[in-house]
């Protein structure tokens, strides 16, 4: 079954369920779309942030109209977005769209596909500011981002893995109150220079960084792999880059160059997303969830799943703070 909403009628049904408000302002879905929330505050004038946990019951179709519009960006941790004229959201990729005229599209969003990420919205007037003096200097392709009086450009940004850590940041900020909204902010701003910067390394026909052979970028995908599927016992580096068919020098350059982080810092971030899914299960203890994704070490363990989603393994176990979002927590 399909449910197909004008956009007016969508959102007029997904905010008629506001169950809490205070620095945000918090919508449970309603029972006849799905189940879930989504969250959205005013970080400071002129720039507006949305965090959203949910998935539908059936598959949702929304028809939306020519319109104006602000820029915009958005990233997925999970789920997509389908267009039948833009790129999909999702996945390996983004979204982030200049203000102006945005075209009709029809949005779909398929059925008990659970949808978890964040989409902001930034008034032009907001990105000149910050540029500031360095206004002159913005790359040319990027300019029809802001004051643009025709169709809105659109680019479809690759998204690395230290864009999905700063989502996640957003999602689970540990802070409360002023100290919140002043911590979004800069990450906000963080994940906005990223995708800008992606964009132009995309385009920029003499790139700084060094270019490795196809044959070297498979094998620096192989190590990836091969790390993601043995936390428990991962290899150590020289023998991973052994095992691969590169120097060590390759395979600690390629993964700062290729994948945006260090091979120690992929491996961690793969460790604390499997014992992040395996304490939404509850139904293993901590020391049992440390173990089967490589910590000997419980402290060890609760200070790196602390750094990175900003709360204990155990607060996350007994349901406290959903690391990315709870379908409860409203």
């Amino acid at each position: 079954m399909t449910q197909t909403f004008s956009r007016e009628d969508f959102v007029e049904l997904s905010y008629s369920q506001l169950v809490q408000e205070n620095s945000f302002k918090t919508y449970k879905i309603p029972e006849c779309l799905g189940e879930g929330y989504f969250q959205e505050i005013e970080l400071f004038p002129g720039l507006e942030l949305a965090i959203y946990d949910n998935e539908y019951h059936d598959d949702v179709v929304v028809k939306i109209p020519v319109r104006d519009h602000p820029i915009q960006f958005n990233i997925l941790l999970s789920g997509f977005v389908h267009h039948d004229d833009y790129p999909s959201i999702g996945g390996k990729y983004g979204y982030l769209s200049g203000n102006g005229i945005a075209q009709a599209v029809t949005s779909k969003y398929q059925k008990l596909q659970r949808q978890v990420g964040i989409g902001v919205h930034l008034e032009p007037e907001v990105l000149e500011t910050f540029l500031a003096e360095d206004l002159e200097q913005f790359p040319t392709h990027l300019k029809p981002l802001i004051h643009n009086n025709d169709w809105q450009v659109v680019f479809s940004p690759q998204v690395t893995l230290g864009m999905q850590v700063a989502t996640q940041r957003i999602i689970n900020s540990p802070f409360q109150g002023v100290t919140k909204r002043l911590c979004l902010q800069g990450k906000v701003l963080e994940l906005l220079a990223m995708m800008l910067e992606g964009i132009s390394c995309d385009r920029d026909p003499n790139p700084t960084l060094p270019r490795f052979k196809p044959e070297t970028i498979a094998r620096l995908h192989h190590a990836k792999e091969i790390l993601a599927t043995q936390l428990e016992n991962p290899p150590l580096l020289t023998e991973l880059a052994f095992l691969v068919g590169v120097s060590d020098r390759t395979l600690q350059r390629g993964f700062r160059e290729l994948f945006g982080t260090t091979v120690v810092g992929y491996l961690t971030y793969q460790r604390m997303k499997r014992a992040e899914q395996l304490l939404r299960q509850q139904n293993r203890t901590v020391a049992e969830i440390a173990r089967m994704v490589g910590y000997g070490h419980m402290g060890h363990f609760a200070a790196a799943f602390k750094r990175q989603f900003g709360m204990t393994p155990r607060e996350c176990l007994v349901g406290k703070k959903a690391v990315l979002g709870s379908k409860n927590a409203v």
